[in-house]
């Protein structure tokens, strides 16, 4: 992999200068800047490195690359693929019917059509596709393919690595964009390990971030409140980046909540899929074919069992086959081990008992719901020169590694086409100094009387308590979220006076804004949206039931002068096409 100096003719220009009493910075030019080294993010720079090798690609990674984004620790199937005797409007009525309607079909329609074409680059690539004795892919269910993919991760880092265009800097936070009048300019970041401020100046910018976690209270408290369905790392600074300089946000009242196996977080669909088991409760009765069997409606049909008295919920394993407990004991040791230690712990196989399951707490994700950037079909966001993909970009749920692989490249080719007509706009300095004095504030200040940690506490137990967490079984109502709000905004000021002993303590702080920016707007989707269209995801009492008449409408938002103004948007139905018109 390319270090930095090695890179300086592809970069254009570095230079190091003291800014400020402490603060060492970086300056780097490069014509991409991707932040984020994850699925979508390593898609793109392959992409781009395909179609133009003379084109500069600067990659920006909080973690390493090698073990970052939602594959860090692998995946034992790709969920997104056309299977044989199915077309891409297949996945896009899925899709849509799984969101109840609100989703971009554009979006969706031009995802589902790569995504047979970039699992055969994943293959080329080195990852094992698992394949029968006639040599074809080994399907599960309707959409997914079965893949021994611990390595999927570190096979699509060694191929960045080997580009001769693309740079990685590793441990490097992007925490902020460079903007002015609606174009970007590059963006700001902090060097965890070597203590660096950098500025970075590019012609185009593709945030791959992933979405957020850590918004609300885990099922798990204290030193295991990491152990939760979606990377923790993830904190949704791509959408706070984008909220703080005005772009367009879209249906991020479309919570993601997994159903998962209780305490361990361990996945369900293994079960459900793998092995057929049904949702019951505790009577032993099949419950969810009363509730529906979308995601949102397992969820809901879980919780409201336990309301009413029935639970705990289950998914029905026993009576398996002894194959059927081997392939489950052994799926589960590579993706989830703490659920086959669990199993062995309590010296029951799956076959012998049932699998207690619960909700996690909401998440902030579109690559399963359709929260994100609200972006057309090139993935170019609404600030000019800003392209989205994967789990950050909105419109376009149930996308997986696949859809993300996809949207990756989507936003590539777009990023090479803004390069033929687009120059470079500069940073300006004093946006330089400003960020520049927000850092070294934060290392100088103090007289905070809180920590990072206790703040970052308080607002899950805001978000729990008044926004629809766990504690009100995902409920909420016009009056709570007011309260959310008021609470949240509380803890904004609040994280202006905390420090920070050096970068990595700089980074927590930097997090928590992050996540305090995305609740604030998650709390203002949910007001905006005055109907229940997907139970749990959104169960407002106010509003208890579904709307068509009214709601079916995507509810976008824009940070305008400080506040919030919510757009409403018509759909986009199948056949139509969304293009931003600057």
């Amino acid at each position: 992999m390319q270090t930095v100096q090695t890179a300086c003719s592809r970069l254009n220009s570095i230079s190091e200068k003291e800014m400020g009493d402490t603060v060492k910075t970086e300056r780097l030019q490069t014509d991409v800047l991707v932040i984020g080294g994850g699925t979508a993010g390593c898609y793109a720079a392959l992409t781009i490195a395909e179609q133009n090798d003379a084109v500069s690609v600067l990659i920006c990674e909080k973690a390493h690359i090698k073990r970052s984004g939602c594959l860090a620790a692998g995946v034992n199937a790709l969920n997104a693929y056309i299977t044989k005797g199915r077309v891409p409007q297949d996945y896009v009525d899925y899709a849509k019917k799984d969101a109840d309607g609100i989703v971009r079909e554009d979006l969706l329609l031009t995802m589902s059509e790569r995504l047979n074409a970039v699992t055969a680059k994943l293959e080329d690539l080195g990852l094992v596709l698992l394949k029968d004795a006639d040599g074809n892919y080994v399907t599960r269910g309707n959409r997914n393919l079965k893949i021994n993919g611990e390595n999927i991760k570190p096979i699509l880092a060694d191929a960045v690595s080997a580009l001769p265009n693309t740079t990685v800097l590793n441990r490097v936070n992007i925490v902020d964009f460079a903007v002015k009048d609606n174009r970007i300019c590059g963006a700001f970041g902090i060097g965890i390990e070597n203590d660096t401020f950098y500025v970075i100046e590019a012609n185009a910018v593709l945030i791959a971030t992933g979405g957020a976690a850590g918004l609300y209270k885990p099922n798990n408290p204290g030193f295991s409140r990491h152990k939760m369905w979606y990377p923790p790392f993830n904190t949704g600074a791509g959408y706070a980046m984008g909220i703080r300089a005005g772009a367009e946000m879209t249906t991020f009242e479309m919570r993601f909540i997994a159903l998962r196996c209780k305490d361990t977080i361990a996945p369900t669909g293994t079960l459900a899929q793998g092995v057929g088991a049904k949702q019951i409760n505790s009577h032993g009765e099949v419950y969810e074919t009363k509730y529906g069997l979308t995601t949102s409606e397992r969820v809901y049909g879980t919780v409201n069992e336990n309301v009413e008295g029935r639970g705990p919920c289950y998914l029905r394993t026993e009576g398996i086959t002894p194959e059927q407990d081997e392939s489950l004991l052994k799926a589960y040791l590579n993706m989830a081990p703490s659920q086959t230690l669990k199993w062995i712990e309590s010296g029951k196989n799956p076959s012998q008992q049932n699998v207690e399951i619960e909700g996690t707490e909401p998440y902030i994700v579109g690559g399963h719901t359709a929260s994100g950037y609200w972006v057309d079909t090139h993935r170019a966001t609404t600030v000019t020169g800003l392209f989205a993909a994967g789990d950050v970009a909105g419109g376009c749920p149930q996308k997986y590694v696949t859809g993300a692989l996809a949207e990756g490249e989507i936003a590539a080719f777009s990023a090479l086409e803004f390069l033929k007509q687009h120059t470079a706009a500069p940073i300006t300095e004093s946006s330089v100094t400003e960020h520049a004095e927000e850092v070294q504030r934060f290392l100088t200040q103090s007289g905070s009387r809180f920590t990072t940690e206790q703040l970052e506490e308080a607002m899950q137990t805001v978000m729990d308590a008044y926004a629809g967490g766990i504690k009100t079984n995902y409920r909420f109502n016009e009056k709570q979220l007011k309260i959310a709000d008021e609470k949240i905004v509380q803890l904004m000021q609040l994280s202006e006076q905390l420090h920070a002993d050096d970068f990595q303590e700089l980074m927590y702080i930097y997090e928590l804004r992050e996540r305090l920016v995305v609740c604030r707007s998650v709390i203002a989707h949910l007001k905006a949206r005055q109907e229940t269209r997907w139970h749990s995801f959104a169960e407002n009492l106010d509003y208890p039931e579904k709307d068509d008449v009214h709601w079916r409408k995507y509810v976008n938002s824009k940070l305008e002068n400080g506040e919030l103004k919510i757009i409403l948007r018509d759909l986009v139905e199948g056949g139509q096409t969304y293009e931003h018109c600057h």
